[in-house]
């Protein structure tokens, strides 16, 4: 009779494949970032994708761009309906220090919108598809009320702070007047960060954003004729137009930023926001959080 493998065998195998293969992956991630086999000038692109909530790993990947001497030249891919404001700002500044040095071009994917613009407007050039969704130049701020809720089922809340406006949000209670007004007063003043950004970015006067700064979305095509970006054009068209103003001659080679390696958990993660991205962009393109740059 046959002797049956052990389970735990079975698994330790497994393990052992996934394993050797992930090392294998990971090595010839790493030569192709690093220029091999490849020799001479590339174009080196780095993939902006979903809620930007945190800006470390994409300012890791232009750092590592920065770093080989044989990238001329970034081409960002934004697939992203926006984010929270600060990572956004972190990219958003770190992209015009960068450009003083060498070339940067955006390529628009489906959505590149609020957060997801914010960004590509540090760039050299932006390109995006006639049918890309763009734009969403605004600020949100929103809150939640349990109140008649919570009352329903005899739950009651009495917060004690050192000042008038320490719980504003409170969930647990109406907003009041003088809150509504301190909290505008915020969120104009990121609303105003937005447009001084766009305006320095794209070299366009503040007077000619505020009409369609109204947290409305565009398409590429709508875009182009408001100036938000420079050109129609697919992805090739940005790596090819990366490589020219970077004046590499002929077509340019290219590679891809390495993803940092993700343990089981950081995996788990990354599929549950991947989830979340998709519902999202599916339904209006926006995620709220404290204070957001908004999709809608």
């Amino acid at each position: 009779m046959k002797k049956r493998r052990s389970p735990l065998v079975t698994i330790l195998i497994i393990f052992c494949i996934i394993m050797f293969f992930g090392f294998m992956s990971s090595f010839f991630s790493a030569n192709r970032l690093q220029g091999v086999p490849f020799q001479g000038e590339k174009v080196g692109v780095i993939k902006v994708e979903g809620v930007i909530v945190d800006s470390e790993e994409i300012l890791r990947q232009l750092e590592e761009f920065e770093k080989n001497s044989s990238v001329k030249a970034i081409v960002l891919r934004i697939n992203s309906p926006g984010g929270a404001v600060a990572p956004s700002q972190e990219i958003y500044q770190e992209l015009l220090r960068l450009k003083e040095d060498m070339v940067i071009v955006t390529s628009m994917g489906s959505v590149a919108a609020s957060g997801g613009y914010y960004i590509a407007c540090a760039t050299d050039e932006i390109y995006a598809n006639a049918g890309s969704i763009t734009g969403s130049i605004g600020v949100i701020m929103e809150f939640a009320n349990f109140e008649q809720m919570m009352g329903k089922i005899g739950i009651t809340s009495k917060a004690i702070t050192s000042g008038k406006l320490k719980d504003v949000g409170n969930p647990m209670r109406p907003m009041t007047e003088d809150e509504q007004t301190y909290l505008k007063v915020l969120v104009m003043d990121v609303y105003e960060q937005f447009v001084e950004d766009i305006s320095t970015g794209r070299n366009i006067p503040k007077e000619k954003i505020y009409p369609i700064a109204d947290g409305r979305v565009l398409t590429g095509r709508l875009a182009l004729k408001e100036d938000l970006i420079d050109a129609i054009g697919t992805i090739k068209d940005a790596i090819n137009r990366a490589g020219e103003l970077a004046g590499i001659e002929g077509k340019p080679e290219v590679i891809y930023a390495k993803k940092k390696r993700l343990n089981i958990f950081d995996m788990a993660l990354e599929e549950t926001k991947s989830y979340v991205d998709n519902v999202l962009t599916q339904k209006n393109f926006s995620i709220n959080y404290l204070i957001d740059i908004p999709t809608k």
